[in-house]
C-alpha cells in the first residue's frame, strides 16, 4: 500500500549531485532510495546521513546499464515505498580522453559512457514509469552544460549529455500528462568531478571561471540539488525543459 510520505529514487547518489539531491528531498519529508554501482562505502555514509533526518531510506546497488538490475531496483523501490513521486536520473560516467584527441578515443569506452548515461537513463525511466504515472510524479535528468555548448569535456561525455537533453524533451511528451520530465545542465561544479577533469589546472581555471561568472562563484552540488528539488515540487506546468545552472556564465560569455 502507498505510504503517506512521498518517495524518490535518485540514481548515482552515493556522492556529488546525487547525494545532495537525496539529502534535499529527505529534508523535505521524502523517503529516498539512493543507488550506487561501486561506491558501497560512500553509499553507506550517505544512507546514514539520510536516516539521521528521519523517514525510511534505502541504498540499492545496481548498474543502470543492466536492464535486469534496473528491473530489480525498481521492484524493490515499489515494494518498500508503495509509490514513487520523483525520479532523479543522475547516474553517469565520463571517459579520460581529452576532447582534442580524436585518435585516442576508445570505442569500447565510448559505448560504456553511452550505456550508462543514455541507455541507463532510459531504462530506469521506463521501469519507473508505472509508479510515476500512478503518483503523478516528476522526473529530473542530470545533463550538463556541455550537452548544450562546447566545453573541455571528453567527446563521449559531451555527446551523451546532448542525448540526455533530447531524451528529456521526448520523454516529456511520452509520459505526459501524468508525469513531468525536465533536466538540469550544471556548469563547472566545484569539487571532485572538475578536479579530475582539470587536473593540476583546477584551482587556476576554476578561479578564472568564477571571475567570469556574473554571480562571482562556481556552481556547487547543493545549487544543483536545489534546482532539482524545485523542478520536482514547485513547477507544475513546466516540462520538457533543461535548466542551465551556471550563475549566468553561458548567458553572458
Amino acid at each position: 500500500m502507498p505510504q503517506d510520505r512521498p518517495a524518490a529514487l535518485v540514481t548515482g547518489s552515493a556522492s556529488g549531485i546525487g547525494r545532495a539531491a537525496a539529502l534535499r528531498l529527505a529534508r523535505a519529508g521524502y523517503d529516498v532510495a539512493i543507488n550506487y554501482s561501486r561506491s558501497q562505502g560512500t553509499a553507506r555514509t550517505t544512507l546514514a546521513d539520510l536516516e539521521s533526518l528521519g523517514g525510511r531510506h534505502l541504498a540499492l546497488r545496481a548498474d543502470v546499464s543492466d536492464d535486469a538490475a534496473v528491473a530489480a531496483l525498481t521492484a524493490e523501490v515499489g515494494q518498500t515505498f508503495g509509490r514513487l513521486d520523483a525520479l532523479v536520473n543522475n547516474a553517469g560516467m565520463t571517459s579520460q580522453t581529452p576532447p582534442e584527441d580524436l585518435d585516442g578515443v576508445d570505442l569500447a569506452e565510448w559505448d560504456r559512457v553511452f550505456a550508462v548515461n543514455v541507455r541507463g537513463l532510459f531504462q530506469v525511466t521506463r521501469a519507473c514509469a508505472p509508479l510515476l504515472r500512478a503518483a503523478g510524479g516528476s522526473v529530473v535528468n542530470v545533463a550538463s552544460i556541455v550537452g548544450l555548448r562546447p566545453g573541455p569535456q571528453p567527446l563521449a561525455y559531451a555527446a551523451s549529455k546532448a542525448a540526455v537533453v533530447s531524451l528529456t524533451r521526448t520523454l516529456s511528451r511520452v509520459l505526459a500528462p501524468e508525469v513531468r520530465v525536465n533536466a538540469v545542465a550544471p556548469g563547472w561544479i566545484a569539487g571532485e568531478w572538475m578536479q579530475r577533469t582539470l587536473g593540476d589546472n583546477y584551482d587556476r581555471l576554476m578561479d578564472r571561471r568564477a571571475t567570469w561568472t556574473p554571480m562571482q562563484r562556481n556552481v556547487t552540488a547543493e545549487d544543483v540539488a536545489e534546482t532539482i528539488f524545485s523542478l520536482i515540487t514547485s513547477n507544475p506546468f513546466v516540462t520538457g525543459e533543461t535548466i542551465v545552472i551556471d550563475g549566468g556564465y553561458a548567458a553572458t560569455s
